[in-house]
């Protein structure tokens, strides 16, 4: 299996992560990398070529546990992606003491999600993090997978962030052994 990782400068990093976690707001927030692939060896890397970070405007629904997309917005991320040539890279956040890892609902809309963007995004990787205060998690798409695999990690600058991977148990049941710490 190759090992993917997603490459961010400094800044761009500390932008996402600011605009993901502010610390005014408790509603969940997202934002859009275009990527493009680049081999290293038998190792790729997703190098970001454009960014799309979500206003208000851009939400059906914004609430502290869960966001929607509005049509529109959808529709635009499609066709930015497919004018850039580019694979996308979601990124949605959880400000609440949640565990850094995708919930019951999260997993349920990449389930209807994934498929769709790949369908209108043929040949192209897909990616999906939800970023935490305690942390991150990714579950990744490699072109013509099925089934997502582990990120290697975020690479800032010379640093390499890996994800808690907390979602990848259970995917292909349905179901994941972190769902448990989302019961209430």
């Amino acid at each position: 299996m190759t090992a993917t990782t997603l490459h961010l400068t400094t800044e761009l990093h500390a932008a996402l992560w600011a605009h993901l976690l502010p610390e005014e707001s408790r509603q969940e927030q997202a934002a859009f990398l275009f990527c493009r692939t680049v081999r290293h060896g038998d190792d790729a890397a997703l190098e970001v070529i454009d960014t799309a970070f979500l206003q208000s405007a851009d939400f059906a629904a914004q609430y502290g546990d869960y966001i929607e997309l509005t049509d529109a917005c959808r529709i635009s991320l499609i066709k930015r992606a497919h004018a850039l040539g580019a694979a996308l890279a979601e990124f949605h956040s959880h400000p609440g003491p949640w565990p850094a890892a995708f919930s019951p609902s999260d997993r349920s809309g990449l389930r209807e999600t994934v498929p769709h963007m790949r369908w209108r995004l043929p040949r192209r990787p897909y990616l999906a993090v939800v970023a935490a205060p305690s942390g991150f998690d990714a579950l990744f798409w490699p072109d013509g997978a099925e089934q997502p695999e582990p990120l290697a990690g975020i690479r800032v600058g010379t640093d390499l962030h890996l994800p808690t991977n907390a979602s990848l148990e259970g995917w292909n049941d349905g179901e994941s052994h972190d769902d448990r710490a989302w019961a209430v």
